[in-house]
């Protein structure tokens, strides 16, 4: 039986900038202490003072010439350039610059979805300096951003998001590309597969195993052979190499905490009962954290018994958490010090909050291996 075939839509009216910063947290210490600039550069904590553990948050371009990259070990990145620079970060400057950069975007549209502190979406079909050329807007970005703030960014000018994303990584630093909708398909093509986001390392394996090593080989397979290889990701793999992808810029708040809580008709009446509950909150909040590309620096037990008196319960650490383990075993801390089960547990609450991208800062873990 014959596949059926139905025509597909490509919204090509759109304008869609993407802006990434370049090697942001390196180029603002290089900004605010020149000499930096002369040395490859690690924003992460010397390995000799963790004991090997942490991670590369991000490194300049100097650094990456030796093979450094953002999420290798902290000591991976040593034994690459042992006499590299290495700077913990300070993340308050960064977020404050981060912001500065936003101040920008909002010159030109308030149509912003950032993706993390160092890089957003922007729609500026309509805009706010009455401009035909989503180009133009994207140079002058790049102009401000260089004159306000002595930081430099790349650009990706498309119809849609996808394609904006990948152009702004096509040159960089301080590049820009443009992919018009007559050139999106020609441009998908002659791109390797691990190129195509969505296409992670356990997957490129399996494209391989299929002859699939380039965006033209993904071109030729049919929609239904995608999907019953890659279930969801085929479906909208089969798009996008074609230049179709619809999602529009979201315009989002950032976000302050996660949290899960639960009310109970049966009242918890035992510690066993509560420090169960308390495990599955704590896996679900990691799993938010997970989500959304969030850890936090702060934990939140809400306790309601069956009075209704409520307590709330907080305590702050220096290293971030987000993991199901570390949430746990800090709420079920928190849970001894408020204790009162004889009161009967009607409504039990995690939050995990004073919240940061989660490659904000070098995530201070055990590390095997060469990499993170």
């Amino acid at each position: 039986m014959a596949e059926l075939q139905f025509p597909l839509r490509n919204d090509t009216s759109r304008k869609i900038i993407h802006i990434d910063m370049d090697a942001f947290f390196a180029s603002v210490e290089e900004r605010d202490n020149p000499e930096l600039a002369k040395h490859p550069l690690v924003i992460a904590r010397h390995p000799s003072d963790t004991g090997g553990r942490g991670v590369v948050t991000t490194a300049n371009y100097e650094a990456r010439k030796y093979g450094i990259h953002s999420a290798m070990s902290a000591q991976k990145a040593y034994e690459l350039c042992p006499h590299a620079i290495f700077v913990p970060g300070n993340h308050e400057k960064y977020r404050a610059v981060s912001k500065e950069v936003r101040s920008i975007f909002l010159k030109y549209t308030d149509i912003i979805e950032p993706v993390s502190i160092d890089e957003a979406y922007l729609d500026v079909t309509k805009n706010k300096v009455s401009s035909v050329s989503a180009v133009k807007i994207a140079r002058l970005i790049q102009r401000d951003v260089w004159e306000n703030l002595q930081l430099t960014c790349s650009a990706g000018v498309s119809y849609n998001k996808f394609l904006a994303k990948l152009a702004s990584d096509f040159m960089k630093p301080q590049g820009i590309t443009v992919i018009p909708p007559r050139d999106a398909v020609t441009f998908l093509k002659a791109l390797p597969i691990e190129k195509f986001y969505g296409v992670g390392k356990k997957t490129v394996p399996k494209m391989h195993e299929m002859g699939i090593f380039t965006g033209a080989d993904l071109f030729k397979k049919t929609e239904m052979e995608l999907i019953q290889s890659f279930g969801k990701m085929g479906y909208s793999l089969y798009r996008k190499v074609r230049g179709i992808h619809d999602s529009p810029v979201c315009v989002t708040r950032e976000r302050k905490s996660v949290g899960k809580e639960h009310t109970y008709g049966n009242p918890l009446a035992t510690e066993e009962a509560v420090l169960s509950q308390l495990r599955q909150l704590s896996e679900n909040v990691a799993d938010s954290l997970k989500r959304v590309g969030k850890h936090g620096k702060t934990i939140v037990l809400k306790v309601r018994y069956t009075g209704y008196e409520t307590v709330t319960k907080r305590k702050t650490f220096p290293t971030y958490l987000a993991d199901k383990h570390t949430i746990f075993s800090q709420a079920s801390l928190i849970w001894e010090e408020v204790g009162g089960i004889e009161k009967g547990i009607r409504l039990l609450g995690v939050t995990v909050t004073n919240l940061d991208p989660i490659t904000f800062e070098n995530v201070i873990l055990p590390l095997w291996g060469d990499e993170g």
